[in-house]
């Protein structure tokens, strides 16, 4: 096997009391043929002093500073900047394992993969909720030193193996809302895909651009290869997005907007009229972190049948007609 370059794209933003981990994790690869493309998207803390610091240290670190405008666009950016035959995101508050890297790049040259996926770990801290804060302020008032433990779940949805694109298409109907699918950060790239189809990402959804970007790069991609040891520790944080900003009309909104990028991917892929029945669950169902308990699943089903999505499955549809007939 050759010694191909990772380029490993790092957005920042207001991490500074985590992008040092983080950053720390990068350098300490076992894979050494990276770059390492940290943009910094107009913090207003230290995150760009830290970042500095990195790059005094490390050759291979490439640093730019810009004024805000988001994940999306910051992302871009780190794209146009990466020079490696694949590309890897990490979020500048999580952090990975020495040999992650190395091991989606062995996947990938052993299988000439597309992309290859792997199992992550959620770090979910003691002191993320107020609850948790509470304890923790009480045992430091009491000068108890004694830390709870971080909760960390793995979470992994497909088998080891190898997949042509329709079988991992329709894998990924099994479990349509979750992170493990939808995220960069558990997965590894090639460039050539990326640049020769002008993919990028898009601001047009507020939590989803993720996988927007997925979905769109499935459609260019033939072997993808599943690995089965997590390597990505992703820490969530309770003031993302996804904790802060969600309520009914944006989740409707962005429910209703990703619909439509499934329904073009499996229409080009020939394979909606076979997966619109899990269509519905990606409307109903949630991700490993994402909503609260009780979401309104039926107020979203209402309104994208209401707005023509066509979301009901076959019997459905014939319940309906046979309820009309004896009415």
């Amino acid at each position: 096997m050759n010694n191909p370059l990772v380029s490993i794209i790092v957005p920042v933003y207001n991490v500074q009391n985590s992008v040092a981990r983080c950053l720390e994790s990068i350098c300490a690869q076992t894979w050494k043929n990276i770059e390492i493309i940290l943009v910094n998207d107009g913090s207003r803390d230290e995150s760009f002093s830290v970042c500095e610091q990195f790059r005094e240290k490390d050759p291979r670190i490439v640093l730019v500073d810009k004024s805000n405008s988001g994940v999306s666009d910051t992302r871009n950016c780190g794209m146009t900047l990466a020079s490696g035959k694949y590309v890897q995101f990490v979020d500048s508050d999580d952090y990975i394992e020495p040999d992650f890297t190395e091991r989606l790049v062995t996947a990938a040259e052993t299988n000439n993969a597309d992309l290859v996926i792997a199992p992550y770990w959620m770090v979910i801290p003691a002191n993320s909720c107020k609850a948790g804060q509470a304890l923790e302020n009480l045992q430091e008032n009491l000068g108890i030193e004694e830390k709870r433990p971080d909760d960390v779940r793995e979470y992994g949805f497909l088998p080891e193996g190898i997949y042509d694109r329709d079988t991992f298409a329709l894998r990924l109907m099994e479990k349509p809302a979750s992170f493990f699918y939808s995220v960069l950060w558990n997965k590894l790239y090639r460039r050539d895909i990326l640049v020769d189809n002008h993919l990028q990402f898009t601001s047009e959804v507020r939590w989803a651009e993720d996988l927007v970007f997925n979905l769109e790069y499935i459609l260019y991609a033939n072997v993808f290869v599943s690995i089965p040891k997590a390597g990505y520790h992703y820490v969530q944080n309770p003031q993302s997005i996804c904790h802060t900003q969600i309520n009914l009309a944006s989740i409707v909104q962005n429910k209703l907007q990703v619909f439509r990028y499934y329904k073009d991917l499996y229409t080009k892929l020939g394979l909606y009229d076979k997966v619109q029945p899990q269509l519905y669950k990606f409307l109903t169902a949630f991700s490993e972190n994402a909503y609260p308990a009780g979401s309104p699943q039926k107020i979203i089903m209402d309104m994208a049948n209401r707005w023509g999505f066509g979301v009901l499955d076959a019997s459905d549809k014939e319940k309906k007609r046979h309820a009309k007939s004896e009415a």
